[in-house]
């Protein structure tokens, strides 16, 4: 899963992710822009996670980042659709480096 996650970030394709949400107490599936694999800034933990961008968040919500762990996956699915990292990234990466090298122009 890995791996198929780290190449949709390399094609900028969108994925389709169902995951056991600790937030929200059970399974949610997300359509997704995959932004990272790695350890997470906002968890101090150490533990590497998949790091999405959440387009269509239930309850009104803006779209945001979710980071979630490898053990929280049920399924992914890579889709043909594909993403603009300009789309979500309004940060200087330079700063707050990936974790993944991607070649994603001015957002590398």
């Amino acid at each position: 899963m890995k791996n198929e996650f780290i190449a949709a970030i390399h094609a900028k394709r969108k994925v389709s992710v169902t995951f056991n949400s600790k937030e929200d107490g059970g399974p949610i599936t997300r359509v997704c822009a995959p932004m990272d694999y790695g350890p997470s800034n906002r968890f101090k933990d150490g533990i590497d996670r998949f790091h999405v961008w959440d387009y269509f968040p239930d309850g009104g919500k803006k779209p945001h980042p979710i980071p979630f762990e490898p053990s929280q996956v049920r399924s992914m699915v890579t889709l043909g659709e594909t993403f603009n990292p300009a789309e979500f990234i309004t940060w200087n990466t330079a700063q707050s480096p990936w974790h993944v090298p991607r070649d994603w122009g001015q957002y590398s």
